[in-house]
């Protein structure tokens, strides 16, 4: 696999983390006990911590492109897996 493909998936791969990531250890003034802002949506997070959730996705898409490439260079999973998939059963083919 080259360079810039790499990245590119890395990429793509850490976005996607990044909206799995976001929902976790959220907290709303409410929980916190402290009084909202006004104006404030009811379901606001009290306190975003930026580089905390950029830590955070960060190892998560490390590991999961780590599992990835690892597939690319062993084919663990491949387009054959799925062959049950993509095509008809026997018995309907004719």
């Amino acid at each position: 696999m080259q360079l810039g493909s790499m990245f590119a998936i890395y990429f793509l791969i850490w976005f996607l983390c990044l909206f799995v990531v976001l929902p976790f250890g959220v907290r709303t003034s409410e929980e916190v006990g402290q009084e909202k802002v006004p104006g404030q949506a009811d379901s606001a997070p009290h306190e975003f911590r930026f580089f905390r959730t950029v830590l955070r996705t960060t190892l998560l898409a490390a590991v999961v492109f780590g599992l990835f490439y690892a597939n690319w260079e062993y084919g663990w999973i491949t387009i054959r897996s799925f062959d049950g998939f993509l095509s008809a059963p026997e018995s309907l083919r004719q």
